[in-house]
C-alpha cells in the first residue's frame, strides 16, 4: 500500500504526516517528566520568595523578599536555565552524544531537586536556609535542565528515519502523499502539548503549598525526576542513536575567521569570486577549500554550506527575547496581579495553569482539524507565517494584561496598593485573566511550537544541539530584559509595565515579518528542490535504507 511519491504525486495528491514512532513516544515520555519537575517547583517559587513564612490572613511564602526580589530571582533563573543547553548541547555534539548527555544531567537536575526540598523544609526556613538553600537549588537544577533541553528536542525528531516522500493508499482507496515536514511539525506539535501536560503539576505543587507547606510541594516533582531518569533509559533500545561529530564550535569558528581573512584579501587584491550567474559569492564560501584552494582545511565545502544554513537560520531568533519577555510575564507579574484579585479558595498562583490546559486543548484541535483545514484549502501556513501569528497574540495578551492592570488600581479597597505588604485584595474577580492566558496560549503554539521545529528542520545533522540551544539561548534574553524592567515590575507601575511589553512586542512583530517574510518562499522552493522522487510504480521496499 506504499510506493515512492513522484512528482506529480507530490503537486497533485493530498499531503499527511505520518504516525509517529516507538522511540519518540519514549523521550515524549521523559520530556513530560522533566517539565512536570521544572513547572513543579517554578509554580510556587514567586510566593515562596515574595511572601513571608506561615503569616496569617497572607498568601503562602517563606523567604519574605518582596515582588522585586521575587521578580528578579525568577528572571535570574529563567536566564540561567536557558543558557546552559548552550554547554549541553557542545558537550552531546562533541563527545557523549544526546542519549549519555541526557543521562547525566538527569542526574544533576534530582541533586539540585534534593537541595531545594531539604532546605524549603521548616527548620530550615527559620534557621534563614531558605534563600541560599534556593539559589544554590536554581543553579545546580539550571544546569541539569539545560543540559536535557538542548537534546531532547533534536532527539524526539531523529526518532522519525523515513527522509523521502511517499503515496500511502488508506482504507478508503485514497491515495495521500506522506510529507517528512508534515510530520515533524506534527511531532513538535504533540512534543509541546507533553511540556504542557507536564506544566500542570504547578496545580498540584500550588495546592501542596497552600495546604500541606513547600518542602512537600517541592518533593512531589523530585521524585518525578527519578521517573524521568528511569522512562528515558528505558527506551534506550529502541532509540535512533546518532554520534557525536566531533569539535563543531572550534571547527565552526575556524571557518568564519577564514571566510572574513580570504574574502578581505580577495576584495583588497580586486580578485573577487563568481557564482555561475556572475555574481560575486558570499563571504563565507571564501572558506571553501575549492574556492580558498588551501587544502590545509580540516574541512569541506559541504560543511561551508551547512554553517551558512545553520548561522541564516539563527538570524530569525534575534526576535525571540521579545518574545519570551512577554511570555515569562505568567510566571511572575500576572501571579502577582493574580494575588491582588479574589482568587476564590484557590492560591493565586494556581492561575498560570489556565495557560498550559489552554494548549492541551488547542494543539490536538490544531494539529487535526486547523492546520490540515488551511492546506486543503492550499493555505500552506509555513514557518515565519506562523511565527508572526504567534507575536500577534503575545502583543495583545500584554495588552489585555495592561488593562486589567489598570482597571484592578480603579478597584478598592486598596486600589494601586492591593497585594502590598498585609494589604488584601481588591473587589474583582480574578476570573477576567482567563483571556490573557488564552491568548499566551495561542501565541506558543504558532511562535514557540514552530520556533522548535524551524530550530530543527533548519539545522544541519551535526548541529542539531547547537542550533536547537541557540533557539533556547533566546528565552535567556527575554531573561535579561525582564531585568531591566524590574523597577517597574511592582504597584504602582504595573500598567506601565505590560503597556511597553506589548508596544515592543508589536514593534518587534512588524519589523520581522518584513525582514524575514521571503524566507518562506526561499524555503519552499529549496525543499522542493532536495526532494528524491520516485518513478511511476516504484514500491517502497526498504524503508530502513532510504537515507
Amino acid at each position: 500500500n506504499e510506493r515512492w511519491a513522484t512528482e506529480e504525486d507530490m503537486s497533485l495528491l493530498r499531503h499527511v504526516g505520518d504516525r509517529l514512532p516507538t522511540a519518540a513516544f519514549f523521550v515524549v515520555l521523559t520530556e513530560f517528566c522533566e517539565r512536570f519537575t521544572f513547572y513543579g517547583i517554578t509554580g510556587p517559587f514567586q510566593n515562596y520568595i515574595q511572601n513571608g513564612y506561615q503569616v496569617p490572613n497572607s498568601n503562602p511564602g517563606a523567604i519574605d523578599g518582596g515582588q522585586h526580589l521575587a521578580t528578579g530571582l525568577g528572571n535570574f533563573f529563567q536566564f540561567w536555565c536557558y543558557l546552559t543547553p548552550i554547554f549541553g548541547a557542545v558537550i552531546a555534539d562533541q563527545y557523549l552524544g544526546k542519549f549519555k548527555t541526557i543521562v547525566v544531567f538527569t542526574v544533576v537536575y534530582i541533586i539540585g531537586n534534593l537541595i531545594l526540598t531539604l532546605t524549603s523544609i521548616p527548620a530550615s526556613i527559620h534557621h534563614g536556609g531558605a534563600l541560599p538553600g534556593l539559589v544554590v537549588a536554581m543553579i545546580v537544577i539550571g544546569f541539569g535542565t539545560g543540559g536535557i533541553k538542548s537534546n531532547v528536542s533534536p532527539m524526539v525528531a531523529e526518532q522519525y528515519g523515513r527522509y523521502r516522500p511517499f503515496v500511502r493508499k488508506l482504507k478508503n482507496g485514497t491515495e495521500v502523499v506522506v510529507d517528512r515536514e508534515l510530520t515533524v511539525q506534527s511531532i513538535f506539535n504533540w512534543f509541546y502539548w507533553a511540556i504542557n501536560v507536564g506544566g500542570l503539576s504547578a496545580i498540584a505543587t500550588t495546592e501542596l503549598e497552600s495546604n500541606v507547606d513547600f518542602w512537600a510541594a517541592y518533593l512531589l516533582p523530585t521524585l518525578m525526576c527519578f521517573f524521568c531518569l528511569v522512562a528515558f533509559v528505558l527506551g534506550r533500545k529502541k532509540y535512533v542513536i546518532v554520534k557525536p561529530n566531533g569539535s563543531i564550535i572550534v571547527k565552526s569558528y575556524r571557518v568564519i575567521v577564514a571566510g572574513i581573512h580570504n574574502y578581505r584579501k580577495a576584495k583588497a587584491e580586486n580578485c573577487l569570486v563568481m557564482d555561475e550567474e556572475g555574481k560575486p559569492v558570499g563571504w563565507m564560501d571564501y572558506a571553501k577549500p575549492s574556492v580558498s584552494q588551501d587544502v590545509s582545511h580540516d574541512w569541506t565545502d559541504k560543511f561551508v554550506d551547512e554553517l551558512r544554513t545553520a548561522v541564516r537560520s539563527c538570524k530569525i531568533f534575534c526576535a525571540y527575547p521579545f518574545f519570551w519577555l512577554g511570555y515569562n510575564q505568567i510566571s511572575n507579574n500576572l501571579i502577582s496581579q493574580a494575588g491582588q484579585m479574589n482568587t476564590g479558595s484557590v492560591p493565586n498562583d494556581i492561575m498560570q495553569n489556565i495557560d498550559p490546559l489552554c494548549i492541551i486543548i488547542l494543539i490536538p484541535i490544531f494539529d487535526r482539524l486547523i492546520f490540515p483545514a488551511f492546506r486543503r484549502m492550499g493555505l500552506e501556513l509555513r514557518p515565519i507565517t506562523r511565527i508572526t501569528i504567534g507575536f500577534v497574540f503575545s502583543a495583545l495578551a500584554m495588552a489585555y494584561s495592561a488593562i486589567i492592570q489598570h482597571v484592578i488600581y480603579t478597584k478598592g479597597p486598596y486600589f494601586d496598593a492591593a497585594g502590598d505588604g498585609d494589604n488584601g485584595f481588591n473587589d474583582i474577580s480574578a476570573g477576567i485573566q482567563v483571556p490573557a492566558y488564552v491568548l499566551v496560549a495561542l501565541s506558543e503554539i504558532f511562535a514557540s511550537v514552530t520556533g522548535l521545529e524551524y530550530a530543527y528542520k533548519r539545522a544541519p545533522e551535526s548541529m542539531k544541539s547547537i542550533v536547537m540551544s541557540v533557539f533556547l539561548f533566546t528565552n535567556a534574553g527575554g531573561s535579561i530584559l525582564g531585568f531591566c524592567f524590574n523597577s517597574i515590575s511592582a504597584n504602582p507601575h504595573l500598567v506601565k509595565n505590560f503597556a511597553i511589553i506589548s508596544g515592543l512586542m508589536g514593534g518587534v512583530t512588524v519589523i520581522f515579518f518584513f525582514l524575514f517574510k521571503h524566507y518562506d518562499n526561499r524555503e519552499a522552493q529549496e525543499l522542493k528542490n532536495n526532494l528524491v522522487y520516485g518513478k511511476e510504480g516504484d514500491a517502497v521496499s526498504a524503508l530502513t535504507s532510504e537515507n
